[in-house]
This record gives C-alpha cells, sequence and structure tokens, in this order.
C-alpha cells in the first residue's frame, strides 16, 4: 500500500507515489478527474493526500472520497513544515507532491467526507455571500473618494444591486438552514442567526463529530501554550478557519449581551481584568464547546 500525494492547480493535478519517482500529470477537469480515478482503482492506495488549493481541490476531493478511495485535505502550511523538518527546502509542483505523498505514508490524516447535495449547495451559498459583502465594501470605499457625480452614480448603482443580491442570499440562507431540521440545534444560543446557522453547518461539518477540544482548535479558538523549562510564555490563539471565526465572533458579541449563561461568563472575565477581545474569544470557545455538545447529542439522538 502506497501514498498518493496530488499537488493541485487550476488547469492540472500532479500526482507522486511515495517511493515512485515518477510523476503522473491529470488536467484538472472532470474527463481528467475520471482518468485519475481510473488509475488510482489500479494502484493499492493506502491514502491519498491533497492541500486546500483556493477551492481548486474542492471538485476532485469530493470526486475521490465520493469513490470511497482515502483523502485527506490539509492546510498547506502543514505541507509546507512537514517537507521543512525533513529537509526539503526546494519547492516545486513535482517535489510539492512527492512531499504529500510522504505524508500519505507516514501520517494518520483526518479523512475528508464527501459533502452531500445540500451541504456543497449550502456552501457554495455562504461563500458567495461572503464574496458580496467584501464587493460590498470595497464598492464604499471607492464612493468615499470620488467626486465626480456621475461616477458616484455608477458606484451608488453597483451598491444598490450588491445589496439586492445580498437580501436574495440571506434569505436563500435561511430557507436552506431551516430545510434541514436538525440544524436547529444551532439555534438554541442566542446571537446565532440565520447566516451565522449557514457558516457552521457549511464550514464546521466537524461539529458534533469531535471533542471540544478539538473543535476549538478546528476554529482557532484555543489557546496555544508557549514554554520552554522554567518559561512561561504568554497563550495565544493562531491558525483556524478563519471565516467560521468571523462568523463567530460577531454571534459572541450579542451572546456576551444576551445569552445568560455566556454574559455571566463574559462578566466574569472582566472583573478577573481579562481584555474585551481576550474574554471575547473565550465567549466564543465556550460557545463552541455548548454547541458541539448539543449536535453531539442530536446525531445520537439523545433527548435534549
Amino acid at each position: 500500500m502506497y501514498g498518493i500525494g496530488i499537488d493541485i492547480s487550476k488547469a492540472s493535478l500532479d500526482v507522486a507515489v511515495h517511493g515512485d519517482p515518477k510523476l503522473h500529470c491529470f488536467t484538472n477537469t472532470p474527463a481528467g478527474h475520471g482518468k485519475l480515478l481510473a488509475w488510482l482503482n489500479t494502484q493499492p492506495v493506502l491514502s491519498v493526500v491533497l492541500e486546500a488549493s483556493g477551492g481548486f481541490e474542492r471538485t476532485i476531493a469530493q470526486t475521490l472520497a465520493q469513490a470511497q478511495i482515502p483523502v485527506s485535505r490539509i492546510n498547506p502550511r502543514q505541507g509546507r513544515d512537514f517537507a521543512k523538518a525533513t529537509g526539503q527546502l526546494a519547492k516545486t509542483d513535482t517535489l510539492d507532491a512527492r512531499v504529500l505523498a510522504h505524508m500519505a505514508q507516514v501520517m494518520d490524516l483526518p479523512r475528508y467526507r464527501a459533502r452531500e447535495e445540500w451541504e456543497q449547495r449550502l456552501d457554495q451559498t455562504v461563500r458567495r455571500r461572503q464574496q458580496v459583502v467584501e464587493m460590498q465594501t470595497a464598492e464604499k470605499q471607492r464612493l468615499t473618494a470620488l467626486s465626480d457625480p456621475v461616477l458616484r452614480k455608477m458606484v451608488q448603482a453597483s451598491l444598490r444591486s450588491l445589496a439586492k443580491q445580498l437580501q436574495k442570499l440571506d434569505h436563500s440562507l435561511q430557507e436552506q438552514v431551516q430545510a434541514q431540521s436538525w440544524l436547529a440545534t444551532l439555534r438554541t444560543i442566542k446571537g446565532i442567526g440565520p447566516v451565522t446557522q449557514a457558516t457552521l453547518a457549511a464550514g464546521l461539518p466537524e461539529l458534533g463529530h469531535v471533542d471540544g477540544k478539538a473543535i476549538a482548535m478546528l476554529v482557532g479558538v484555543a489557546p496555544m501554550a508557549r514554554d520552554s523549562g522554567q518559561w512561561r510564555g504568554r497563550r495565544s490563539t493562531w491558525g483556524g478557519r478563519a471565516e467560521v471565526r468571523r462568523a463567530l465572533f460577531m454571534a459572541a458579541l450579542s451572546a456576551a449581551r444576551y445569552e445568560p449563561r455566556l454574559r455571566d461568563f463574559y462578566l466574569r472575565l472582566r472583573a478577573q481584568g481579562k481584555a474585551a477581545k481576550v474574554a471575547l474569544v473565550a465567549v466564543i470557545r465556550k460557545m463552541l464547546v455548548i454547541l458541539n455538545a448539543r449536535m453531539r447529542d442530536e446525531l445520537n439522538g439523545v433527548p435534549a
């Protein structure tokens, strides 16, 4: 059994087998995916590892998972750190594919789970909403720098169009979330509205499937130790899924005021001298742990 590494770009897939110097190339198209799948079915595959590549990896990861081929999608930082740890400082598509194949051979990585049709649609809608919000922000900034009346009208027209798109997207997200009755658990904490619910459902499918510490690390709100010998460094949070963390930060602002349990927790931390942002991150972490436990119970059929 051999580890397989796939380096992904917009146009191509560079595939390496651990221990084999030969590189196999396929196009990043449906036809290329079919050829790759046919080739993999002739190989003794231990695991396939690929990196997140700006969304270009989603289709092939979904295709492999649906074909019951064990595939793991990793953060590019993990691949780069692994390469450095093995002494591989140079970086090319070929070398990257071989590094990923090496990871697939020696590491037990979390498996990518094939997404159902409703999950794919929800994920695309959430991403489109994020894009529209970013375009709105950019247009508003451009508007402040314009003095020409004609140009200002053009930007204002663009803003009106984006506002209509955002309204339609919000309505669509609400309908999609409500169509999945088991996601009602996400509405049990005040402050978590339809957009945050959709972001959690689309961006954090592990919710309810892992423990509280793991879910906090996935989002990037778990404090990391920095100790050496007798020295004790300051704990800090970093990494994780930024889009989920952003949505939860806004939800935490509301939950810290209106959700009794979280409000008391926030006020207690502030009374202890914690900075407001530190206390809010702690609220996010506690909110995640609560939601994770409730979602686990929902999935296991445990009555509330």
